[in-house]
Parts: C-alpha cells; sequence; structure tokens
C-alpha cells in the first residue's frame, strides 16, 4: 500500500470491520483514475469494482445517438460496481472518471466471494446502495423539474462533496453532457452564478467562491441525497 493513500481515505472500506478489512486489504490494488478514463461501458462484464479516495466516478446513460445524462455520482463515500450485488455481472450504465485522482480496485469474485458472508461487508455495501438509489431517484426528478441553473448548483455541490478542494476541472461544453442539456444553457447558468458571486470560471476551471450561497440557492434535491449520504457513517458504526 501507498504511504501517501491507504484503503481507509474511502470511507466505505474504513467501515468494514477489522476482520474483513484483513481479508480485502491485500487484494486492493492502488491505481490511478486519470480524466476521462471509462471503468465500465453499458453491457460489459464488471472484472474490478472500484473504491475512489481523492478521485470522482460519473455513471452516466448513453443514448443510441450518443446523448448522454448522468445519474449519479460515486467518490470516497462509494464504490462503483452495485450491479454486482444485485446478481449481475454486467451493467446498464457508464462508468467514467469526472475528476482525476486514485481508487483501490477489487476483483468482483473477491468481492462477491467476502459479500456472500454476510454481516460485515453486506450490511455497509447496501445500506450505501439504498443511498446510491436515493441519489439516482433525485436526479431524475431534478432532471425533469428543476432549471438548468438549480441543477448545476445541484451538480457542483454534490462534487464538492467527494473532493478536498472548492475547484472542479470542468469544460461546459463536458457538464453539459453530464447534465443532458445544451452547452448553451450551462454557459447562461454559470454566467448566473458567476455574477451572483457563487463561481468563478476561467478556461475548464471551476472555483466556488461562496459555498453557503450556492447551498442557499440549490434546489431541494442537493439537501435530500446529502441528508442519506451524512447518515451513512452512523449506519456503518451499528454494523
Amino acid at each position: 500500500m501507498s504511504k501517501q493513500h491507504q484503503p481507509q481515505q474511502n470511507h466505505l472500506l474504513a467501515a468494514l470491520p477489522a476482520e474483513v478489512q484483513g481479508r480485502l486489504f491485500p487484494n486492493l490494488e492502488l491505481i490511478d483514475m486519470p480524466y476521462g478514463k471509462v471503468l465500465y461501458e453499458s453491457g460489459d462484464t464488471m472484472q474490478y469494482v472500484y473504491f475512489p479516495i481523492d478521485s470522482i466516478v460519473s455513471l452516466l446513460y448513453v443514448m443510441e445517438n450518443g446523448a448522454s445524462a448522468e445519474v449519479s455520482v460515486v467518490g470516497n463515500e462509494g464504490f462503483v460496481g452495485i450491479a454486482l450485488l444485485m446478481g449481475g455481472d454486467s451493467t446498464p450504465s457508464q462508468a467514467m472518471v469526472q475528476s482525476a485522482g486514485h481508487a483501490y480496485r477489487l476483483h468482483s469474485e473477491i468481492l462477491k466471494s467476502e459479500f456472500a458472508r454476510g454481516a460485515g461487508l453486506q450490511f455497509v455495501l447496501l445500506r450505501y446502495t439504498q443511498a446510491l438509489m436515493t441519489q439516482m431517484s433525485q436526479t431524475a426528478l431534478c432532471y425533469r423539474h428543476h432549471s438548468v441553473e438549480k441543477q448545476l448548483c445541484r451538480w457542483l455541490l454534490l462534487s464538492l462533496d467527494r473532493l478536498p478542494s472548492n475547484q472542479l476541472d470542468m469544460t461546459q461544453e463536458l457538464i453539459a453532457n453530464m447534465l443532458g442539456v445544451r452547452r448553451e444553457g450551462v454557459t447562461e447558468a454559470a454566467r448566473r452564478l458567476q455574477g451572483a458571486g457563487m463561481i468563478r470560471y476561467r478556461r475548464g476551471c471551476i472555483t466556488v467562491l461562496d459555498r453557503e450561497k450556492l447551498e442557499a440557492h440549490v434546489c431541494e434535491c442537493y439537501a435530500v441525497v446529502r441528508k442519506v449520504f451524512d447518515r451513512l457513517p452512523a449506519l456503518a458504526d451499528a454494523s
């Protein structure tokens, strides 16, 4: 294991009982997660699951015409590969690195074997899966009922919750692809947020200047998702 990076930087791995950590940690492999790397395409067989520590992965649904929309984000609070827990070996979504960093990957067969033991790992991962499904449902509602500006606020805050800084390297075109909207809509929304002093956007870099103001401006979807994920440590402690 790297001295700089440790499995416990991922909240799920940190929440596992010591005996489960003892079985899993020797099998974890620290890997680079460069921006734009595709971990799975829709329909791929999942050979590995990923536990981000300082990176963010977007789960996207991609249409036949190439259009896409993000259904959830995964950072150091979770893992990528929940379809394995549902009895499937493939995923209907694409998993792409949204923010570069690192992750620990684990062979899917090892995860399934440990999950079948029940107790420790099963409790923690099922509670996380429930939280992720809440995020997916709330994201769908947000796309349907809220403006691009509100969606952008939600997306920025969810991303910041999973990063150590207030800065994201992301072009407006790529944000539009994540949200499934036109680039012009993102440009206008970002302009209004910048004019209100909430963010600064320069050459593919977004810096949040006033998080408190951004949280006051975002739709209720962010608070719903944040509340569910904030409960995960307590649930993990109960295991």
